[in-house]
This record gives structure tokens, sequence and C-alpha cells, in this order.
């Protein structure tokens, strides 16, 4: 039985209320408090998605504060 985490395919991206994403296997139930943005598809274009949208890592309530 191998990882979850290490299949190279299925995977979605998740989004929270600060607006932090994940990248995370589509086989597994998305955790509370988060929701699916993108996917199923390989985790490659996961990462991408991520890397296109999410530049700036910090949490949007401290984004928006300044």
């Amino acid at each position: 039985m191998t990882h979850p985490f290490d299949d190279p395919s299925g995977y979605r991206v998740l989004i929270n209320s600060l607006e932090q994403h994940s990248v995370w296997p589509s086989g597994i139930r998305v955790p509370a408090g988060w929701s699916p943005v993108f996917g199923p598809d390989s985790r490659q274009a996961c990462h991408h998605y991520v890397e296109s949208r999410w530049s700036d890592m910090r949490p949007a309530t401290v984004r928006t504060t300044r």
C-alpha cells in the first residue's frame, strides 16, 4: 500500500477562509474549513495552479490590514 500523498495523479487544490492553498489527494475527504477550487488533476497541474494564483503566502487577514 502506498501513501496517498505519494501518488502523482488524482489531486485537487483546496483553499481556506484565509485564502491559503493546499494540494490534497482527491481520494481523501476534504478537511473541515477547506473547499476545493481546482481538480481533480495531476499533482503537477495542481502545483501550477497554486503557483499561478497564490503569490503572497501571508494569510488574507494580514494582507488586508495594511
